[in-house]
């Protein structure tokens, strides 16, 4: 199986700036796709970034221009660097890795809590 663990979240400020990282380890094959989620409470999940094997990315519109997400293969590591935060970014965001083991499967990390104040 595979294991996330994240760290990074926290309280800061509007404008201010956090990065998040999520360390996967276990038994598995690969890595492919890597990404964050959030869930702000009384919304839906919704997808933040992602990046695949090759390093191609994709953002949502709320955060691309302020977001950066990246990875190190060699620490099966995908990180965020959150700048210039808004309160609307206050969540849990959630990293989220398809790891293929005997199948192609999506784990989920156990969500870490960004609180933006204003």
């Amino acid at each position: 199986q595979v294991q996330l663990v994240e760290s990074g979240g926290g309280l800061v400020q509007a404008g201010g700036s956090l990065r998040l990282s999520c360390a996967a380890s276990g038994t598995f094959f690969r890595i492919d796709t890597m990404g964050w989620h959030r869930q702000a409470p009384g919304k839906q999940r919704e997808l933040v970034a992602q990046i695949t094997t090759g390093r191609s990315t994709n953002y949502a519109d709320s955060v691309r221009g302020r977001f950066t997400i990246s990875r190190d293969n060699a620490k099966n590591t995908v990180y965020l660097q959150m700048n210039s935060l808004k309160p609307d970014d206050t969540a849990v965001y959630y990293c989220s890795v398809q790891a293929r083991t005997t199948y192609l499967g999506t784990y989920w990390g156990q969500g870490t809590q960004v609180t933006v104040s204003s």
